[in-house]
């Protein structure tokens, strides 16, 4: 009796017939699927980013505007410790404003209670209003513009003399 081997290799068992089987496309299929949704993440990635280092900005001038104007003093001999304030800002976008993201420039107030004594409370705030990315806003039907302000207060150690209140 005689028994015949017969090969039972099929295509689908060798490393080429594997990858020519059924599944040939679905990795850019995937691909096309998750690049959207990646690509807007990485959008708002960045948008945020942008949005917290001018949101420092702005706090960072806030401290700085309070301690001048807690000293009474303009550095630079310039008009106002507002104008210095706006100047002063990192990025020309928050000086000078005409950006999508930031249309206006930062608004700087100083505002004092009291007669402006020694010992009298003085606050700087600076803000600024911050359209999101167009991507994210979706023309603003899911993200409204957002109002980044940074606040301090810092007593009087002067009389004050040179700094005004107001905003600018």
């Amino acid at each position: 009796m005689e028994t015949h081997c017969q090969d039972t290799h099929r295509a689908e068992d060798t490393p080429a017939g594997r990858s020519l089987s059924g599944e040939s496309g679905v990795a850019i299929v995937e691909f096309a699927l998750v690049l959207p949704i990646l690509m807007l993440l990485i959008v708002a990635i960045f948008d945020f980013g942008r949005a917290l280092n001018y949101w420092a900005d702005t706090t960072h001038l806030a401290s700085e505007g309070a301690r001048m104007a807690a000293v009474d003093r303009i550095p630079g001999g310039g008009t106002s410790l507002q104008a210095w304030l706006r100047d002063q800002a990192d990025s020309g976008e928050l000086k000078n404003g005409g950006s999508q993201s930031v249309p206006d420039p930062v608004e700087v107030c100083v505002s004092s209670d009291g007669e402006g004594e020694v010992g009298d409370p003085v606050e700087v705030t600076v803000s600024f209003t911050y359209h999101w990315n167009s991507v994210l806003a979706l023309a603003g039907k899911i993200v409204a513009p957002t109002t980044v302000k940074g606040t301090a207060t810092m007593r009087r150690e002067r009389v004050a003399d040179v700094v005004t209140d107001g905003c600018e």
